[in-house]
């Protein structure tokens, strides 16, 4: 008999099957609109739109089979992963249409403008919609799967945390056990005794999914009790005694023979396609924002130059790609004599002194100019650093630019962060800003590179978005 989380759980993937079909039909409605009042006026070589609607009925099954084919309704999906779900979507959804109209000889029986009309609205409204459905289905307790946590130590944890951070997921988490739990409770959920006892629990609270989360087994310990669980829950994960390799990208392969998994770690570093369209970008991107913003940069120059003495624009040396120095370009934000003011900050404020050395950084920095403070806040500081970009010393995206003092903090990885140019923005940006500490930094600098991927660099550039509209942490 199935379980009413269960039913709950298929109910909410009907609903969100739907809501995807209301959401494709607002997309064409809204195209046609936009086909027949605003894309005349800017082409007069366009002829008018006076088709029926209704021949345009097969859009409704291609479009969601294929988001269907994509593992839509089969798969859990962190957030960003669910971004690049839509986006892929639909542009194999174009594909595919445009494949049948050719094939079919039907191309001149439809519009092919209002296609490519409904294609540009769902790369930004589908993921507006779908997540914000969503979080409206989990709210009313539809689409949620619950799940246990095998293990109490702190890979339980780190597992706990994981789910917690990614509420698109849709996990629930109904509890932990273990034979002998180290923690009566992890996060305010009871752990329970007995893994022997797991079949019951699964049963009785409805379990969809397993995470096993016990690294100080044996290997053998394992492998029994993942082959235990495997036939008793919807899903068995297991989350492995490893950290701080790459995990974009990764493919699990197997070999029958020896009953051996291989974990293919891609470096998409050296795929020379992937380098030179990211370069590609940076230098369309450059010069498209200072065009944009020649105007307001000529502005803030006068106002840094009525407001303080010295320079506009400063430079300082950076460790940049290959662990190279170069000279980075910023407006300039403190007053002239700021290494002075800081050494007299540090000799007598121990409490600044403590925040220098853990963040490298101070909130209320007495050297900032009022200007500067402005500057740094809306992180129109780092406009300057397109010459940089201009000049292949620096990226849109990537690790921090270091200075040459902090070489003795980073030389270890340095192979790896150094194997891209410094970011004007990054991963390190926009996981806390300033308000993470400085190992923190690098570690994030250098899980960057390890996993990056031109998807990873347009995830970044939202979210810089977000945190510099939101001011989070900047300084």
């Amino acid at each position: 008999m199935t379980s009413w989380p269960k039913i709950k759980n298929r109910l909410g993937l009907i609903l969100l099957f739907l809501s995807d079909i209301a959401t494709l039909a607002l997309i064409f409605y809204i195209s046609v609109f936009i086909r027949i009042n605003f894309l005349p006026k800017l082409s007069s070589s366009l002829p008018v739109f006076n088709q029926n609607l209704e021949i345009y009925w097969w859009i409704f099954i291609v479009w969601p089979i294929i988001m269907i084919y994509e593992d839509g309704y089969s798969k859990r999906f962190a957030f960003w992963d669910e971004m690049k779900f839509l986006t892929k979507s639909s542009f194999f959804a174009l594909i595919t249409i445009f494949a049948i109209l050719f094939i079919s000889k039907k191309g001149p029986d439809f519009s092919r403008t209002l296609i490519l009309t409904m294609t540009a609205i769902a790369f930004p409204l589908f993921p507006i919609i779908r997540p914000f459905f969503k979080k409206i289905l989990f709210a009313l307790g539809l689409m949620k799967r619950k799940v246990l946590i095998a293990g109490s130590g702190p890979a339980a944890e780190t597992a706990l945390k994981s789910i917690l951070n990614e509420p698109n997921l849709g996990y629930e988490i109904a509890g932990f056990i273990d034979d002998n739990p180290l923690q009566k409770e992890i996060g305010g959920i009871k752990t329970r005794k007995g893994l022997n006892q797991i079949e019951r629990y699964i049963k009785k609270a409805g379990i969809h999914d397993v995470i096993v989360a016990k690294p100080e087994l044996k290997r053998d310990e394992i492998a029994r009790l993942i082959n235990h669980i495997q036939h008793k829950a919807e899903n068995t994960l297991y989350l492995p005694d490893i950290k701080g390799i790459a995990v974009s990208g990764t493919e699990l392969k197997y070999f029958f023979q020896e009953q051996a998994l291989v974990l293919e770690i891609k470096n998409n570093l050296a795929q020379p396609l992937n380098y030179i369209s990211k370069r590609l970008i940076d230098y369309i991107s450059a010069i498209f924002i200072s065009l944009i913003l020649f105007i307001p940069m000529i502005a803030i120059i006068i106002k840094i130059k009525l407001t303080s003495k010295g320079p506009a624009i400063y430079t300082q040396k950076r460790i940049g790609k290959n662990g190279k120095l170069f000279l980075c370009y910023k407006f300039r934000s403190m007053y002239q004599d700021s290494e002075e003011r800081l050494k007299n900050i540090l000799a007598t404020n121990p409490e600044a002194k403590k925040e220098w050395e853990t963040y490298w950084k101070l909130k209320d920095d007495p050297r900032i100019t009022e200007t500067g403070k402005f500057l740094r806040k809306t992180s129109l500081d780092e406009l300057p650093q397109l010459l940089n970009i201009l000049k292949g010393q620096m990226s849109l995206i990537g690790p921090r630019p270091y200075l040459p003092r902090e070489w003795k903090f980073i030389k270890e990885e340095s192979p790896i962060i150094h194997a891209l140019p410094p970011g004007i923005t990054g991963l390190w940006q926009v996981s806390g800003r300033n308000n993470q500490d400085y190992n923190y930094r690098i570690t994030m600098d250098s899980w960057y590179v390890k996993n990056w991927d031109l998807w990873l660099d347009i995830m970044i550039l939202f979210k810089t978005v977000g945190v510099v509209i939101k001011r989070d942490g900047a300084c």
